[in-house]
């Protein structure tokens, strides 16, 4: 049984987290969420915001912070869109301006990532 990582949690006054015995009653950490916050580890988003507040400086050293922009050049910017009105689907890329009609075939198709 996984519980929540929220350095917090176990504080804050819910009645879902009252446990113990009459007279002998004390807050716990609930267990996660079925939601995902934080990636599955937290019960809530007051106990994500908690987490990355106390934590998130230090995660994004370790996991590396970003130095430089980065950067999809034209080549590599096409992805596909579907005019639902109409049915009809596309490979579009906004940097050229361009727009290329294809089948449903080729839009379902995860393989084709550009024309």
């Amino acid at each position: 049984m996984k519980y929540c990582q929220g350095p917090s949690c176990h504080t804050y006054e819910t009645k879902d987290r009252i446990r113990g015995p009459k007279g002998n009653k004390h807050y716990q950490t609930r267990r996660r969420s079925s939601f995902h916050y934080l990636g599955g580890n937290a019960c809530d988003m007051r106990c994500q915001s908690d987490w990355f507040q106390k934590f998130g400086e230090q995660a994004v050293n370790h996991f590396g912070r970003i130095t430089e922009p980065k950067k999809v050049m034209c080549d590599q910017a096409w992805y596909k869109s579907c005019d639902w009105s109409n049915g009809n689907h596309y490979f579009v890329n906004d940097l050229l301006g361009q727009r290329i009609p294809i089948t449903q075939q080729q839009y379902d198709d995860e393989s084709l990532v550009r024309p």
